[in-house]
């Protein structure tokens, strides 16, 4: 851990000083320096992400695809959806507005003499790293967990991750394929949790940083399942794909009707626990029903901002 973090620093360090600090200083923002530092290590952690998809998730793609590529088109977009959130651009945004009001809340507990948890120390792990990290990752998974079905419980809520749904050619792109209001919702709840139960600004990082990567692995174009023991341990492709296959992953009871399966990030054992686990070893088409011609052939959109556009649009009921 010590040698992970040393080194992580070492390559923020030279990156801030040779690319980031320069920059901050030529668009006169040399007051923000600080927090340009701290932005630098989203930016060295996406770069690295990058770097593993394209060398590793990439070569699972070509090795043993699920289907052929038909809609590049439709993939480049969604290389632009993870560029924008993997090199900082989303985060970005959320310090100029989001981080400034969960800041002034954050000072308004502390005059009202509200309490933070420290949940690591609580438990006694606060000087065992990797119990910490570990305890951390679960409390964020499980939050994740409920916060996906709401997802696909509320009206309202699908209006706007349908979008993630509506990608018909998943591939390693797609995790970050979703609606920016969607995005912004689940920021604010993961901001929040971590002050509230003692998520050191590392740790924050590394979390955000190891569940997207494995999100990437998930929604790769690659028929790879981990086994029938593994795969109860850890969120694999085929358990993530089923989510997405068109009238199975996100529908519950009667057609059409919202819910599904398969709604764990990392852990299956959430769905398992709560009954929304579906172990079937089976490699479907992804979408949403109503895309289909017979079923209407909804349009979610083949650009960036026509998807936006239109996930509003699905929000007022339009």
């Amino acid at each position: 851990m010590d040698w992970f973090s040393e080194s992580f620093e070492l390559a923020r360090q030279w990156l801030f000083e040779t690319l980031v600090q320069p920059l901050v200083f030529g668009i006169g923002l040399g007051n923000l320096l600080e927090d340009a530092y701290d932005a630098t290590g989203w930016l060295l952690v996406g770069l690295l992400q990058i770097a593993v998809m394209l060398l590793l998730i990439r070569t699972l793609e070509r090795w043993r695809p699920v289907e052929p590529l038909s809609d590049r088109a439709a993939v480049r977009v969604d290389m632009l959806y993870t560029l924008i959130h993997r090199l900082g651009l989303f985060r970005l945004a959320m310090f100029f507005s989001l981080d400034l009001v969960l800041d002034g809340a954050s000072g308004q507990m502390r005059l009202l003499g509200l309490p933070t948890w420290q949940l690591d120390a609580l438990l006694g792990l606060a000087e065992l790293p990797w119990a910490s990290f570990l305890l951390y990752l679960l409390v964020f998974d499980l939050v994740n967990y409920w916060l996906h079905r709401a997802q696909h419980q509320f009206g309202w809520w699908w209006a706007l991750h349908a979008l993630h749904h509506s990608q018909r050619q998943m591939t390693m792109w797609s995790d970050n394929r979703n609606h920016l209001l969607d995005d912004v919702l689940r920021a604010a709840v993961f901001a929040l949790l971590a002050r509230f139960i003692g998520v050191e600004p590392g740790q924050f990082v590394a979390l955000v940083a190891l569940s997207q990567l494995m999100e990437s692995l998930q929604h790769a174009n690659v028929r790879l399942w981990f086994g029938p023991l593994l795969e109860r341990v850890l969120v694999s492709p085929r358990f993530h794909r089923l989510h997405h296959a068109i009238g199975i992953g996100h529908e519950s009871g009667g057609r059409g009707t919202l819910g599904g399966h398969n709604f764990a990030v990392l852990f299956p054992v959430w769905d398992m626990l709560f009954g929304t686990a579906n172990f079937e070893l089976r490699f479907d088409a992804t979408g949403v029903r109503d895309q289909l011609p017979a079923e209407g052939g909804r349009d979610y959109g083949r650009g960036f901002w026509a998807q936006q556009w239109l996930g509003l649009r699905r929000l007022v009921g339009r």
